[in-house]
């Protein structure tokens, strides 16, 4: 049975929020005598025993032999995440990062270190995609008398560089003014849109000047297909602060970095465009994963979704925090896109 099918009583879904707070806190097991005494519950010892044992028996906590306190499952863990993403707040908090228009690439990277800052988990940011980035700079250059190479520089810090070869040699005067001429028409206009080929069709020119911008006009309207761009922060003091028995996840992880393709797999298989998403331990679908938890929140415009911003940690993490952390850097990430992307 899902931890999302499970039924549970306002009673016990208390008492399981209570354990998960409390072993997340102190990374102890958790009884009932703690339970009574640090939370007004209502209720005596062993009516909190037995609401225990109840959850234990729907495997959503787990008895340790040592001890004889319980702590949470996978299973556990995931329903106190879904709780909290059904009783969200209506609006993001406020990010402490204030992101002015300007380089992505840049705002992106600095919003990743701040997550992992407040946080103290792994952060990852996708970019968008390069057809959303706006042109920031075209240049036109004679290679070779028949050669021409149109490179095409974006906000989103991407070069994409495209060579076309002519049946006759091409006058370098003609060369110097299409890419004149293209930074007149297209800086500031985003790639992929209508508004674009609309520039590039300019009724006031030439035969000839028409002929050449039609033939490199590709360079600047079939956007290639690239692999979505990753931003990590706090990767460097990911083990600082871990527990013995979370090095061995941790080191999965770190491990799977360098295969920054499967990460950007199981981001895409997990984004939700509609609200954060949480995944726990074998929901993330990967065997470095397994022992670990996904919290993130899509960011972009209104109509479209162009990334994620999310933290990966152990299971036994501040899952409020962490959801709250992820709504706020995606809401702010949200606003500067429509800032860079939003007027095509």
């Amino acid at each position: 049975m899902a931890a999302a099918e499970i039924e549970l009583t306002e009673r016990q879904q208390e008492i399981l929020c209570r354990v998960v707070e409390e072993y997340v806190a102190t990374g102890q097991p958790v009884g009932s005598k703690s339970l009574v005494e640090r939370w007004s519950l209502g209720v005596s010892p062993s009516t909190v025993r037995y609401e225990l044992a109840e959850l234990e028996r729907l495997e959503l906590l787990t008895h340790p032999h040592t001890s004889a306190g319980r702590v949470p499952t996978d299973r556990g863990y995931r329903y106190y995440a879904g709780r909290l993403l059904e009783h969200l707040e209506p609006r993001p908090g406020v990010f402490p990062l204030d992101l002015t228009a300007g380089e992505v690439e840049a705002a992106l990277q600095a919003t990743t270190e701040m997550l992992s800052e407040l946080t103290h988990l792994l952060a990852l940011v996708t970019a968008p995609p390069l057809e959303a980035a706006i042109v920031r700079h075209v240049e036109v250059l004679l290679l070779q008398p028949q050669v021409v190479m149109v490179v095409v520089i974006t906000s989103a810090g991407g070069v994409t560089k495209r060579l076309f070869a002519f049946d006759a040699p091409v006058d370098s005067g003609l060369a110097n003014w299409a890419g004149q001429y293209l930074n007149e028409q297209l800086v500031g206009v985003q790639l992929g849109t209508n508004l674009l080929r609309k520039r590039l069709e300019d009724p006031s020119l030439t035969a000839r000047e028409r002929e050449f911008i039609d033939t490199i006009r590709p360079a600047l309207t079939d956007v290639p297909p690239e692999e979505q761009r990753l931003f990590v922060g706090g990767a460097a003091g990911l083990l600082d602060e871990a527990r013995a028995d979370e090095l061995r996840a941790y080191r999965g992880l770190l491990e799977l970095l360098n295969r920054r393709r499967a990460l950007l797999d199981i981001l895409a298989r997990a984004l939700d465009p509609r609200r954060p998403f949480v995944l726990v331990g074998d929901e993330l679908a990967h065997p470095a994963l397994r022992e670990l938890a996904l919290v993130g929140a899509a960011y972009g415009l209104a109509n479209r979704t162009l990334g994620a911003a999310s933290l990966l940690g152990p299971v036994r993490m501040d899952y409020d925090k962490a959801i709250r952390s992820v709504r706020a850097a995606a809401s702010e990430l949200s606003r500067f896109a429509e800032d860079v992307f939003g007027e095509n």
